[in-house]
């Protein structure tokens, strides 16, 4: 059986660094807050995803 040599490439590939050379002072202010907001979010989802997981592994042991 084949298989098609693109199955082996990831699904969701990274976005390309935006070009930040074309952006103000202002711009690139914003893009920094921006992207410490979503690093915020996604220590949250870390959080309670270990959270989840220490609570079901607990549940388990029992």
């Amino acid at each position: 059986m084949a298989f098609d040599l693109d199955d082996l490439d990831p699904r969701h590939k990274k976005a390309p660094p935006k070009n930040l050379d074309a952006m103000s002072i202002e711009d690139l202010e914003a893009y920094v807050a921006a992207m410490k907001a979503e690093i915020v979010r996604v220590e949250e989802k870390i959080k309670a995803k270990r959270s989840h997981a220490a609570a079901a592994a607990s549940f388990f042991k029992k």
